[in-house]
């Protein structure tokens, strides 16, 4: 079968579009499973990573910053009073020097 060079070419181009397609199909379908792998990964991880952080009993902002407040409150008290204390020790001190 002796087709004339137009045809030849025709035909060729058209089974190296449809190779063309089919590896685009290909490529586009691999990157789609990929995407799908990635968030399964991901979504894994994440859950293995809330899973370790609940068995970790830390405690959550809003109690760490109540409790920062009172130790600060307390150091700030303790102070006061520590100053307080050297006052009242000096003014003993001086009465008994009397």
């Amino acid at each position: 079968m002796n087709l004339p060079a137009a045809a030849r070419y025709k035909t060729r181009m058209q089974t190296s579009n449809r190779l063309f397609d089919e590896l685009a199909k290909m490529a586009t379908n691999a990157a789609g499973a990929a995407r799908g792998l990635q968030q399964e990964v991901e979504a894994l991880m994440r859950g293995q990573a809330e899973r370790l952080l609940s068995q970790m009993d830390l405690v959550n902002r809003d109690a760490f910053e109540a409790v920062k407040a009172m130790a600060t409150k307390a150091r700030e008290e303790n102070e006061a009073l520590s100053a307080r204390v050297a006052a009242l020790e000096a003014e003993i001190a001086a009465l008994k020097a009397k």
